[in-house]
């Protein structure tokens, strides 16, 4: 390979690693985890957290505790469904 592309190899290797070190550190490893755009764990945990919520404030007759499960809910819905941005980069403007 010639010089220029070892450079752009080790530049772009760089990058990842500050991008997500976790994802850096498992592909050196053997055992690449999922990039951080694919991990939605907390999400999840959110959402059922919200859904119990929901659930409680439904069984006990609790409005704030209903009100609070629908917000919960919501977030957990909109960090589920929006794409996610790339670290470094800003939205254009339209």
């Amino acid at each position: 390979m010639t010089r220029r592309g070892d450079e752009t190899l080790n530049d772009l290797d760089e990058r990842m690693r500050m991008s997500d070190p976790r994802f850096a550190r498992g592909l050196d490893a053997g055992r690449p985890c999922p990039p951080r755009e694919y991990r939605r764990g907390p999400d999840w945990a959110l959402l059922a957290g919200a859904v119990a919520l929901l659930t409680a404030g439904l069984v006990l007759p609790q409005g704030l505790m209903l009100a609070a499960g629908l917000v919960l809910a919501g977030i957990a819905a909109q960090f589920l469904t929006a794409p996610r941005r790339r670290a470094g980069r800003r939205a254009r403007p339209h």
